[in-house]
């Protein structure tokens, strides 16, 4: 039988609406929904079906996180890095830790953001050297979502031998040696429980690494960004969505008493025009989200320049949506009551989310003109 993904997603979607209001405004990680993704089977969704998993696409995985993400972008943000991580973890993991993200009992994440190299996440500062059979990693990550949560990182390094830029592994949450530094309070994504990871002589067994010593940059390249990017567009274009959807409720529902023939807020032909500019900005975003994803099922020769060109699309419509439904809904959009000054919040974290769209307009540019992008 055909697992309904549509079905899950609206399941959990629920959970996280339930929550969503004070997992902001108590920063903490959305356990419930986090839970709730887990029972209904989501945790395994890109798993292969020989270890048990859904053996689902990246598509599906778009789409339940763009549902999720117009409930509560926290919990959107924690799947997102958990299907990264899986990704990763599906092309060159053991199969015992596959079995337990299929299975539900493994949350992935990412550890590649470091103090060092900022944004240009694909080139660790964070060191690895052989020890026998182990690997000992020294690092500075500066944040790692569902830090305190995961199970395990996805994590970068310099190789251990060889002048490459990066290798993987997967190093547990528990590793003695890891040490978290507190937790998350930033202006959005409140409950995706980021925060700074150091990691002093960590050892684990050189066979937890994720490919090849000094392969991590064409796994990063391959595997993850296009993962990262298209997801992270999913939770922007989710949050973009719902902030649609209220702010056109609000302008319809909000009355002028004292006005007998202009009842209304969408009775104005300038509040109409707002939410119209909302809802074509949010409709060509994803109509290049869906085109990008078939170009990615196509094998595209332009594939990877349109991942680009999507998260920075998504990141940059949320944004601007955001701004024109704190513009409609007016006094009552700095309060809890409407809804959308989380969203508006939340929308901010990824267009500095690297790459940045700032380094993503750079990248476009590069490849539009004929440059080489790292060069």
């Amino acid at each position: 039988m055909t697992f309904d993904f549509r079905a899950a997603a609206e399941a959990v979607a629920a959970v996280a609406r339930e929550h969503a209001i004070a997992v902001d405004s108590t920063a903490s990680f959305p356990t419930a929904t986090v839970d709730a993704a887990r029972m209904a089977g989501l945790f395994g969704l890109i798993s292969g079906t020989d270890v048990g998993g859904h053996g689902l696409s990246l598509r599906a995985a778009t789409h339940v996180i763009e549902r999720i993400a117009r409930e509560c972008g926290s919990s959107a943000m924690v799947l997102t890095m958990h299907y990264c991580g899986t990704a990763v973890i599906e092309a060159h993991g053991e199969r015992s830790v596959r079995q337990d993200i299929a299975q539900g009992r493994h949350l992935s994440t990412l550890a590649f953001s470091e103090a060092g190299s900022r944004s240009h996440f694909w080139a660790p500062t964070s060191t690895a050297r052989a020890d026998g059979k182990h690997a000992v990693l020294d690092a500075k990550k500066s944040w790692i979502t569902s830090a305190q949560q995961a199970t395990a990182y996805v994590w970068s390094s310099k190789p251990c031998t060889g002048s490459e830029a990066s290798t993987l592994w997967l190093v547990p949450a528990k590793a003695s040696g890891l040490a978290v530094a507190g937790a998350f309070d930033g202006m959005g994504l409140r409950g995706n429980d980021s925060a700074p990871v150091t990691a002093s002589s960590v050892r684990v067994p050189l066979t937890s690494r994720l490919g090849d010593d000094g392969a991590g940059f064409g796994i990063m390249m391959g595997t993850v960004l296009p993962t990262f990017a298209m997801l992270i567009a999913s939770g922007s274009l989710g949050l973009a969505e719902a902030m649609v959807q209220k702010t056109a409720a609000h302008a319809g529902g909000t009355k002028y008493a004292h006005l007998p023939t202009q009842n209304a807020l969408a009775d104005l032909p300038t509040i109409r025009a707002y939410i119209a500019r909302m809802r074509i900005q949010v409709d060509m975003a994803k109509a290049l989200w869906q085109e990008t994803l078939t170009a990615l099922e196509n094998g595209a020769a332009d594939a990877g320049l349109r991942v680009l060109e999507t998260k920075a699309a998504a990141a940059e419509t949320a944004s601007s949506v955001g701004d024109i439904a704190m513009r409609v809904c007016g006094g009552m959009a700095f309060r809890k009551e409407v809804g959308v000054e989380r969203m508006f919040r939340d929308t901010r974290a990824a267009m500095v989310m690297a790459p940045t769209s700032d380094q993503l307009f750079d990248f476009v540019g590069k490849a539009v003109c004929g440059l080489p992008l790292f060069g």
